[in-house]
């Protein structure tokens, strides 16, 4: 009987499924029907809006930082398949606050291509298969299934099929067969299994096909475009070659090696990527600084081991929680040391670096590890009575909140994050100075700081020492008092 029970099961399943699959076979049929998706070859539309800058808040509370789109245009063959973007951006908050390149001067051109191939991440392919055509497209080839959901008292058809990272793609598709909504979760090495969202609103004819007038993407909870379109091309002849230089690293480029010199009796600048300090206390090693990303932290660490060994790493201070500068962490979570922030982070990194990272399990997620946070305030002393730390924080800073200097009185040398970052040493100083510039040196004066050379986190690429009187020349002074 049971085993006629668990037949008859098994054959429910089955036609379940199979009716799943048909259904979604039907509505994403009548879907692509009605967006014209089976005659969309190409589409290249233009927009105005503005972009938002992921992880780059100038406190844990807020949204990412805006900037101005003054133009986007942004081309799609969807059979090679390929996409092009091309943008002008300009600064969208004055007076700037939070990363992300700010303040930007004047205006910033720039440009992303993506050819598919079977190489191409899978985070990167999503900027085809997000849109509403595309993700029509690629469910009707990925086994994709449906149900209905309502969601804000709305009915809709929610089409599934799962990525090549192995998280599910959702399409929710409305009354009259548009794509409203495209979801999945994408890995981020700060924030884990990421949410990324777009919502396609206004809807609009354009040759036979159509294509919505508002686009809205988010990932981590906030927006990252939010997009008036102004023009729509179909089915226009769209030439979309690779980058030629300039295009930046691509996803998952390697770290250049770590590297160290000694600053003095048992301190060490950790280059090679973000600058970090290593300090050789009594009985622990202290780092400043973790690296943009898991693989940067574990060579880091590795360094910092082999340069102090036989210690344990007790202590990484982080300057801030922009995803820039805690994108390691988690490699200092599995490694069981005690992240020293200041108090406006803590709930935060307690919060993100809890977050499940199952789509690319890193080392802290493989071993069940817990972060252990410790906030700071104003002022917090490292010392053994031999090697001495000063952590500060920085008052009325724009680029964050919470951002924390370190300062090494024996050494008479200051680590800092984005307060200064070095340009090449030809370039020409801004005008007017940046506000994070300013802010630093007002700090330094405030505090009092004997500091004779600096370790700005974002090092300079030709590698020189940057002293007090280049960051003070930056800016049109003689000095930090001026």
């Amino acid at each position: 009987m049971l085993k006629k029970t668990l037949a008859v099961f098994g054959l429910a399943a089955v036609l379940t499924w199979t009716a799943s699959a048909q259904d979604a076979k039907t509505v994403i049929g009548d879907a692509s029907r009605a967006m014209g998706v089976d005659t969309l070859k190409t589409v290249q539309y233009s927009a105005t809006g503005f972009d938002f800058v992921l992880g780059q808040a100038p406190n844990p509370g807020s949204p990412w930082p805006k900037f101005i789109n003054k133009s986007y245009v942004r081309a799609i063959n969807f059979e090679t398949p390929a996409s092009r973007v091309d943008r002008v951006r300009m600064q969208g908050e004055n007076p700037p606050r939070g990363g992300g390149q700010q303040p930007v001067v004047g205006e910033q051109a720039q440009n992303q291509t993506i050819i598919v191939s079977a190489a191409t991440p899978w985070v990167q392919q999503l900027e085809i298969w997000m849109t509403p055509h595309g993700f029509l497209r690629a469910a009707a080839i990925r086994n994709a299934t449906v149900e209905t959901r309502t969601m804000g008292g709305k009915k809709y058809n929610v089409v599934s099929f799962v990525g090549d990272n192995k998280a599910r793609v959702n399409g929710y598709i409305n009354a009259q067969n548009m794509v409203e909504r495209v979801e999945t979760s994408i890995d981020n090495p700060f924030l884990g299994d990421m949410p990324f969202e777009a919502i396609y609103s206004d809807y609009k004819d354009v040759g036979g096909a159509q294509f919505p007038m508002h686009i809205v993407q988010s990932q981590g909870g906030y927006p990252i475009f939010d997009l008036n379109v102004t023009d729509v091309k179909v089915n226009a002849a769209v030439n979309i070659q690779p980058a030629q230089g300039g295009g930046g690293a691509p996803a998952g480029a390697a770290n250049p090696p770590a590297q160290s010199e000694k600053l003095g009796d048992g301190v060490y600048l950790i280059t090679g990527g973000y600058a970090v300090i290593a300090v050789d206390f009594k009985d622990y090693i202290a780092l400043i600084e973790s690296g943009q990303n898991e693989p940067r932290a574990l060579a880091v660490i590795a360094e910092a081991k082999r340069l102090i060994p036989n210690k344990p790493i007790k202590y990484l201070i982080n300057t801030h929680s922009h995803i820039d500068h805690s994108g390691g962490l988690r490699a200092f979570v599995a490694e069981g040391s005690t992240i020293l922030t200041h108090q406006v982070n803590k709930a935060y990194l307690e919060k993100v670096l809890s977050a499940p990272h199952t789509l690319t399990p890193d080392q802290a997620q493989q071993a069940g590890k817990k972060p252990v946070v410790e906030a700071i305030g104003e002022k917090k002393v490292l010392t053994d009575g031999t090697h001495v730390i000063e952590l500060y924080h920085l008052q009325n800073f724009p680029h964050h909140d919470g951002m924390i200097v370190a300062y090494l009185p024996k050494e008479k040398v200051l680590l800092e994050a984005d307060g200064y970052n070095p340009p090449a040493a030809t370039a020409t100083p801004p005008s007017p100075p940046s506000p994070f510039t300013l802010s630093l040196l007002d700090n330094i004066q405030r505090l009092k700081l004997d500091v004779q050379r600096i370790v700005p986190v974002h090092y300079p690429a030709d590698n020189r020492v940057v002293t007090m009187a280049e960051v003070t020349k930056w800016v049109g002074r003689t000095s930090p008092t001026q």
